[in-house]
């Protein structure tokens, strides 16, 4: 992979239009494109305009997703500016999202993990990443 590279995560719900609120409302993504009966499929893209990942949420018509297989399936952002990361807790907290317990310890240290519809977890870690 190069840079210049768009990383699409793209999954399925059965709880569509509660998800889409959890990602535009709650983590502050806004829908980028949205489609419905495609091939049977709706479904919603969210991210930041002009950045390099987006993700999305589909529903096919008749068919059951389910929920998040474990506890640890997660989404990381990594918020290094504090007033950022607590802007993104309180928007979050604000949306009618309380942070849950995540599995591993690891992100509770300087982070909040919240649950979505599906039983997803997105964690808002107040720490920068450069690889």
């Amino acid at each position: 992979m190069r840079m210049g590279t768009t990383l699409r995560v793209a999954r399925p719900t059965d709880r569509l239009d509660e998800v889409v609120r959890f990602y535009a409302d709650g983590l502050g993504l806004e829908r980028l494109a949205s489609f419905e009966d495609h091939d049977g499929f709706d479904g919603a893209i969210l991210g930041v305009p002009g950045a390099a990942y987006h993700l999305e949420f589909t529903r096919k018509r008749g068919r059951a997703a389910g929920r998040a297989p474990t506890d640890d399936n997660l989404l990381v952002f990594y918020l290094p500016d504090r007033q950022e990361w607590q802007e993104a807790i309180n928007r979050m907290i604000g949306a009618g999202y309380e942070p849950v317990q995540s599995f591993n310890p690891y992100w509770d240290h300087a982070g909040r993990t919240f649950e979505d519809p599906d039983g997803y977890r997105v964690v808002l870690q107040n720490a920068s990443w450069s690889a």
